[in-house]
């Protein structure tokens, strides 16, 4: 069992909590900006630390005239928005507990949540939001409390809340010690009801605090980042809180198809993302140079950066290969890179493998995109790539204050600072999450001499075939995503006798690539999935894929469904992992059909 231990940087603080990060923020720099809100102007307003920290206390103190109780639950439905975080910090000042709910959550998802961790408050930031809790309030009488932030409740909250001391507050944002509940995060999960996490004060303080000097190149006073993801995920939830801890200015996009001009107007120093953002961009922007006549062009350029990143890995960048790159830097590398606001250095990546190529293709755009990885058992990162000693491919060594080992069968266990206190009201999954003090994270990878983890599959979804063969999903998925014509791939074959996929189209990338192909950019994705330059280019992905693996792992059979997977209908999770339980019991007439009549399996066959 190969054990890699890293000791914390910074002491631990076990008489503090996460309102001291905020505090002590505003007693170093008052009159930096921690924030910029979007104005009508298209422009950005900045605000300071010592003004959010009196919006918090405001806002604190319109919780408490409300009736809000120290230990109470508040349940938080929201997009990102600088709100959020105001929230966030003013739950905290106010001795309370945010409960966050993912606003793509169903009404029976938001009575399980509310009824499950006890709430007695909810804050819901549109009308839409609100009616979904609204279906469901009468199961939930104890949550006698709701906000609406579209009508304008959180002012009335501060203008009702004057008349509670500042002293009050001192003492109910005090209460709470390092073993304290801080938050109740339910998982999103790729099956059964969701859980919720019991995380605490200290795993986000030392976290945060260690995590800051582990990344400092990332994460100081010069650096600013635009939030996107969605901040009921403990992803963007750490990032909001360790960037109020080290001085950067948040800036917030909830729109994606925003996301390239806010990037321009704001230009963050480091971003935050899923890979398939990372994904995305870098086919938007094949099929854009596609569209103009320089495809080639690109490609070109992107094998060239490609290759540059890997000579630089290797020690030695050939003179033609450098003579090469700086002329396709010039050409198209430096475009991208203005698009991306001209001043990224840095990306945090996690949810999911980023492949090699995207890895390297990046960071000779001059993104180093570090990845990392992490569970909301773990309040997020276990381990990142650091940025003065990063390798493309693994996720990073242990965060200091975290210890990771491989158990025999290629399960990846942690303990240490960030790693949660169990679930909340379900003693029997959190013993059964559990080898003693190391939390068993489902994931199986490896550990290098230098510590550096490598994910490679999760424990759960891999596949055994009938032959005895097997097969982990994401080394064909991974791959095949990448082809800009592709939404979602669900490899399948368990017990039976060859490996077949699941596929679906980029809706959004359809019609720029249907226009490239000479043919009906307004296909609907029924007909695309039946075309056959449409399967040919599938099969040009899935061919690919299969020639990364042995004969026996190779996908032999794929389906292209008619629409594609998504976190609205229910087959995504909110950091775009694949709800694999639910998409195979749902389509698995489909899977069966792939099979039928399945005694010869030589060659590829395509199904439509």
């Amino acid at each position: 069992m190969k054990q890699f231990d890293v000791p914390a940087i910074v002491p631990a603080a076990p008489d503090q909590n996460v309102t001291d990060l905020l505090i002590d923020r505003v007693k170093a720099t008052p009159d930096r900006a921690l924030f910029a809100i979007p104005t009508d102007a298209g422009g950005w307003r900045d605000v300071t630390a010592a003004e959010f920290l009196a919006q918090v206390v405001a806002l604190s103190k319109g919780l408490v005239a409300a009736g809000v109780e120290p230990g109470d639950k508040i349940g938080l439905m929201c997009k990102t928005r600088y709100e959020w975080t105001l929230i966030d910090f003013a739950t905290w000042f106010a001795g309370a507990v945010l409960v966050p709910i993912y606003e793509t959550s169903a009404p029976s998802q938001i009575l399980w949540e509310l009824a499950d961790s006890g709430a007695t408050s909810i804050i819901t930031e549109t009308a839409e939001y609100f009616a979904r809790f609204d279906e469901i309030a009468a199961d939930v009488p104890a949550v006698n409390r709701a906000w609406k932030i579209n009508l304008g409740d959180l002012e009335k909250l501060v203008a009702g809340g004057t008349a509670v001391t500042d002293e009050e507050i001192e003492r109910r944002r005090t209460i709470a010690t390092g073993a304290d509940l801080a938050t109740l995060i339910y998982t999103s999960g790729t099956t059964g009801r969701p859980k919720g996490c019991i995380l605490t004060h200290s795993n986000f303080v030392e976290l945060t605090r260690n995590s800051k000097v582990a990344i400092s190149e990332v994460v100081n006073e010069e650096s600013s980042t635009l939030l996107f993801i969605t901040m009921a995920h403990i992803f963007a939830r750490f990032i909001a809180v360790l960037s109020v801890h080290g001085g950067v200015k948040v800036g917030h996009q909830p729109d994606t198809k925003l996301l390239l001009p806010s990037m321009a107007s704001f230009r963050p120093t480091f971003l935050l993302a899923v890979p398939r953002v990372f994904e995305k961009v870098y086919n938007s922007s094949e099929q854009k140079a596609e569209s103009s006549g320089k495809g080639n062009i690109f490609r070109k350029a992107a094998a060239v950066a490609i290759a540059h990143s890997k000579a630089v890995d290797a020690g030695k960048v050939p003179l033609g290969l450098a003579l090469q790159f700086a002329l396709c830097d010039r050409l198209v590398l430096s475009k991208i890179r203005a698009a991306l606001g001209g001043r990224v250095k840095y990306a945090v990546s996690g949810s999911a493998p980023l492949g090699l190529r995207l890895g390297h293709f990046y960071r000779s755009l001059g993104l180093t995109i570090l990845e990392g990885y992490g569970l909301t058992e773990t309040t997020a990162p276990i381990s990142v790539n650091l940025p003065s000693n990063f390798k493309i491919g693994k996720v990073g060594p242990p965060l200091p204050g975290m210890s990771v080992r491989i158990a025999e069968d290629g399960e990846i266990q942690a303990k240490g600072i960030d790693v949660f206190s169990g679930y909340w009201n379900n003693p029997e999954a959190t013993a059964d999450t559990f080898d003693g003090e190391w939390f068993k994270t489902g994931d199986i990878g490896t550990i290098d001499d230098d510590g550096y983890l490598e994910i490679t599959g999760r424990k759960k979804e891999i596949i055994v075939t009938a032959g005895g063969k097997n097969v982990v999903p994401a080394a064909l998925e991974d791959p095949i995503r990448a082809n800009p014509i592709i939404g979602q791939v669900v490899v399948c074959g368990d017990q039976k006798p060859f490996i077949a996929a699941l596929v679906t189209l980029d809706e959004d990338m359809l019609p720029t690539w249907l226009k490239n192909n000479g043919l009906n950019p307004n296909m609907s994705v029924d007909d695309a999935a039946k075309n056959p330059k449409v399967i040919a280019e599938v099969q040009k992905a899935v061919d690919a894929a299969n020639s990364k693996v042995s004969r026996a792992e190779s996908i032999r059979k794929f389906q292209i469904l008619d629409a594609d997977l998504t976190e609205a209908n229910g087959y995504l999770t909110p950091k775009l992992s694949i709800k694999r339980a639910v998409i195979m019991k749902d389509f698995a007439d489909v899977v069966e059909g792939m099979y039928a009549g399945a005694q010869n399996t030589e060659g590829v066959t395509i199904d439509k």
